[in-house]
């Protein structure tokens, strides 16, 4: 690539056209990136969920759980196949091989479930097959209060705000929980319908049949044609009364006449409290793929026009936030990545002595990782810790390359007395080679960390592209921009009177020390060329009992002020009975002075399982409490944890917002 440096030396123009391509590519690609805390990795998971409302978890094993599996367990690149049975439901993940694709994988799943259809109980609903995708988690959570009844306001948060949020950018379903419907209840009464020999399976037909619309079909009318409706609904509640069940000598049977009809709530199947409080939840799930910060700001924008419409005596708070610390955690890393580039281009000023040489190696630092954003954006990855992780690592990286042929042109200039545009030449020419064989090694190291297999390698493909694609990119910075704005800007160091001194840079006063300590470690080091290549093999073999003593985890664990509790009751606990123990944690943990609230849902999982609950925990923020999210962790694990749930109550304190 020598011939470049020269082209670019000779025609200058060429070199910032070349350079502000690359920047105005990524400058632009910059603009269309997402914001996430982790990359976007697909996992080819599939989970089906069938519901046999009533049944025992013994019978959903039996007479769903099982001939699913078996059906299932016939496609080819199945890793691991998981299955809960619970009350009323069965739900059985099919996990497979990384290579295999997800939609061809979720086709073959419903392919095989639909075969197996007719073996399952009459009384089983339509199982549903969805495609796990841990990327479609809920970004936002709001909680709705009134002091008004929860019917009123379930009413209201399902039909108005909803509704309303559906519509926003990114959302891809809202879910409320902790809510109760309105419902029209028939309490039907036991002695009336013995005496008038009438089954509850009679009440329920006459109930869909006389409460229905029919299409009535088309008649034409000449040059119309006009489409009939039979209407049929029911307008009111005391309407439900005048159904009519059956004759019985001549007289008709009402429902009325057999049941007490109530405008009343449908049974809870979630619970939700804030603090202890009853509460509905809103919570807000992105569509898969989207950028996890965007979508939370558009939301809490249509909160804030939602909330001056609000009736009186409404209102929500935010008690969720995902992009809280996606948000402080890229922005502390944009701060990093700036102050690094700072201070190495001082170092650079430092050791350089000379303003016009920093600004031309340290222009390397912005123009490469500029360029950089436009393979972030071409390869679809987003801005995550670890593409910010390792634009932070190179910017020491992408300097070395500037560093390296500006000394050398600077020595040609200084030393030999050629001319800057020459010496930009000759000594480009000079040290090529040597800065391609760097570069390349560097790029050897990260590259394959981009094609890893495995899960740990979805992750890291972001981190070891990007970071080969800087320090290749350098490389060309290295080539072009650097030589010209050497040949032009630098110039000859001002001759002095000669006093019998050399006056070069290597001979004064700050580099004239370090290149004597440096000769003379280098002479010894040479004499004892055995001791040091035995300090070199110990010191290389002292990291594998360094590597054991290290702790080892996927990810680093930051201090985000928020945690999850998980537990899960024996089986058959009701939803009641799980909301108490639930509770009964958390108002122990909410004694602690770190902890701000405490979130309760119970059966919020995707397959409302009435034995489950999960207690979210927001802390203070950091620089108002005295102890660190994980010694919080540790005393409700070790000693909240053991006096409030009971022995055969498992629970778990795990991270908020891990990958996936």
């Amino acid at each position: 690539m020598q011939w470049l440096a020269e082209i670019c030396v000779r025609r200058p123009v060429f070199a910032w056209v070349l350079i502000l391509s690359l920047t105005v590519v990524g400058l632009y690609a910059f603009g269309q990136l997402g914001v996430d805390r982790f990359p976007n990795v697909d996992f080819p998971s599939v989970v089906i969920t069938t519901r046999l409302p009533g049944a025992a978890p013994e019978q959903v094993e039996t007479e769903i759980t099982d001939t699913i599996e078996e059906t299932v367990n016939t496609i080819s690149g199945i890793d691991q196949l998981n299955s809960t049975s619970s009350e009323g439901v069965s739900q059985v993940v099919v996990s497979f091989l990384l290579d295999k694709n997800t939609d061809v994988a979720a086709q073959e799943v419903r392919d095989r479930v639909n075969r197996v259809l007719p073996l399952l109980p009459r009384t089983a609903l339509q199982p549903t097959i969805e495609k796990l995708d841990p990327t479609a988690f809920p970004v936002v959570t709001v909680a709705v209060t009134a002091d008004r009844p929860i019917r009123e306001i379930t009413e209201f948060a399902d039909k108005v705000l909803r509704r309303s949020l559906e519509s926003v950018d990114g959302v891809g379903q809202v879910l409320v929980l902790g809510g109760r419907r309105r419902q029209v209840n028939v309490w039907l009464d036991a002695d009336l319908l013995s005496a008038q020999r009438i089954s509850v399976n009679e009440v329920s037909r006459a109930l869909q049949t006389q409460n229905a619309d029919i299409p009535g079909g088309r008649i034409d009318q000449g040059a119309r044609a006009v489409t009939l409706r039979t209407r049929g609904r029911f307008d009111s509640v005391p309407a439900f009364g005048d159904t009519v069940i059956r004759e019985v000598q001549g007289h008709p049977v009402r429902l009325g006449d057999i049941a007490r009809i109530e405008d009343g709530m449908a049974e809870p199947t979630t619970l939700a409290s804030v603090n202890g409080n009853p509460t509905v939840l809103l919570q807000m799930r992105k569509q898969s793929g989207t950028n996890t910060v965007e979508v939370a700001n558009h939301v809490k924008t249509r909160l804030t026009e939602v909330e001056a419409l609000l009736p009186k005596g409404y209102s929500f708070r935010i008690v969720r936030d995902e992009a809280q610390f996606i948000e402080a955690s890229i922005s502390a890393v944009e701060e990093h990545l700036i102050v690094g580039s700072l201070l190495a281009a001082v170092v650079v000023l430092l050791f350089l002595g000379n303003l016009r040489s920093t600004v031309i190696a340290a222009i390397a630092i912005p123009t490469s990782i500029i360029a950089t954003f436009a393979l972030i954006w071409y390869m679809g990855f987003t801005l995550n810790m670890l593409t910010m992780l390792a634009l932070t690592l190179s910017v020491g990286i992408v300097i070395d390359d500037a560093i390296v042929v500006l000394e050398n042109i600077y020595r040609y200039i200084e030393e030999k007395g050629v001319p800057p545009m020459q010496a930009a030449i000759d000594a480009t020419k000079e040290i090529g080679l040597a800065v391609m064989a760097t570069t390349f090694s560097l790029v050897a190291i990260f590259a394959p960390v981009g094609f890893m297999g495995g899960i740990v390698g979805r992750f890291m493909q972001s981190f070891g592209l990007t970071m080969a694609f800087a320090v290749l990119v350098s490389l060309f910075v290295s080539f072009t921009l650097t030589p010209m704005m050497s040949a032009y800007w630098l110039k000859p160091p001002a001759r002095r009177e000669d006093d019998g001194k050399p006056h070069d840079s290597r001979h004064s006063r700050l580099f004239a020390p370090m290149d004597r300590t440096y000769t003379r470690l280098l002479e010894w080091a040479m004499a004892h060329r055995g001791l040091v290549a035995v300090a070199a093999v110990l010191l290389l073999l002292s990291s594998v009992p360094l590597f054991r003593l290290t702790p080892v985890t996927f990810t680093p664990q930051d201090d985000n002020s928020q945690f999850d509790i998980s537990l899960r009751a024996p089986e058959g606990t009701s939803l009641a009975a799980t909301d108490v123990l639930a509770n009964r944690l958390a108002a122990a943990i909410r004694r602690l002075p770190e902890v701000d609230f405490t979130l309760v849902t119970v059966a919020g999982d995707n397959a409302g399982t009435l034995n489950t609950a999960s207690v979210f925990v927001r802390l203070h923020e950091i620089h108002e409490r005295s102890r660190d999210q994980f010694a919080v962790m540790g005393e409700v694990r070790d000693r909240i944890l053991p006096a409030s749930l009971p022995d055969n109550v498992r629970a778990a304190v795990q991270f908020s917002g891990g990958p996936g």
